[in-house]
């Protein structure tokens, strides 16, 4: 296999988290040919895409309080969020879905960025913002929320609790609010503190997520076609023949999509360059 061979069969079995790493990454390099000045060595979004602090554009513009959160400044700011964002999304998925996760990840971006603009308003500041992190945060919080004490093993250190870690970042942001990027910081903690209000009202029976689930499923069978009704042909004293058993369909179906459970195992606890070519080429024909 190629390598783009084994980056689409990692964009189809990979799931919501890394189909998402996929968009940010796809966003970014579309975004160094129409937005980056090779001149001056940064990005100039326009306001139709980056979240402005001015009301009247976030008025005029409010898909931007979606837009802005797959938008990055520079190669650091994304490799940096993508590296959290998968730390997050593996522990998030452990305990919930990936309808709640993409649903968690698109409300913690919107909460985030109105916060943005009503701070910066009343702050008086005027500036743009871009970046996944308030929405990561959100996914990260909200799994620490849920198991504060999980054992998290990390390199050279050891075994450290979920919740020493999330603690440090929001210290972090909470230490260089008043320093730099006031905006970018006041929204990282937006979306925290969105994290873990989902998650107390998640266990008090409510599910925000399901807001987000019911647009995308509207948007999906309204364009999705609909199947013709076949014609039905009716025979008079007709006596049909005895239809072949279809129980070896069943079991066939069963033994291939317990291989493809398998292997998705086998990738979830030692990683996909752990398969063997077979077990590739496998996945990517049952992925067609």
């Amino acid at each position: 296999m190629s390598i783009i061979e084994d980056l689409k069969m990692q964009y189809r079995i990979g799931g919501i988290a890394n189909k998402l790493i996929y968009w940010n990454v796809g966003v970014f390099l579309v975004s160094l040919i129409f937005f980056y000045q090779f001149k001056l060595g940064i990005f100039s979004y326009p306001h139709w895409l980056a979240l402005s602090s001015v009301p009247s554009e976030w008025i005029i513009f409010p898909w931007t309080l979606l837009t802005y959160a797959f938008l990055h400044s520079g190669i650091l700011h994304l490799f940096f969020n993508m590296m959290i964002l998968h730390f997050s999304s593996r522990l998030f998925l452990i305990f919930f879905t990936q309808k709640q996760y993409i649903g968690l990840y698109f409300l913690g971006a919107i909460f985030s960025g109105i916060i943005y603009t009503l701070s910066s308003f009343l702050l008086g500041s005027t500036s743009v913002i871009v970046g996944a992190s308030a929405a990561i945060m959100a996914i990260l919080v909200a799994a620490t929320t849920y198991q504060p004490l999980m054992d998290v093993r990390i390199p050279l250190i050891g075994n450290v609790k979920l919740w020493h870690i999330t603690g440090v970042i929001l210290l972090l942001d909470l230490m260089y609010i008043g320093i730099e990027n006031t905006g970018g910081h006041i929204s990282h903690l937006a979306g925290a503190f969105f994290g873990f209000l989902y998650i107390k009202l998640l266990q008090n029976g409510t599910d925000l997520s399901k807001i987000v689930s019911s647009v995308i499923d509207f948007f999906v069978n309204l364009f999705k076609p609909k199947k013709a009704t076949p014609f039905k042909k009716v025979h008079k004293n007709y006596k049909p023949e005895p239809t072949k058993p279809t129980v070896s369909r069943v079991v066939t179906k069963d033994k291939t999509q317990q291989q493809i459970d398998e292997i998705l195992d086998k990738i979830s606890q030692s990683g996909y360059d752990s398969l063997t070519k077979e077990e590739k080429e496998f996945l990517f024909k049952a992925g067609k």
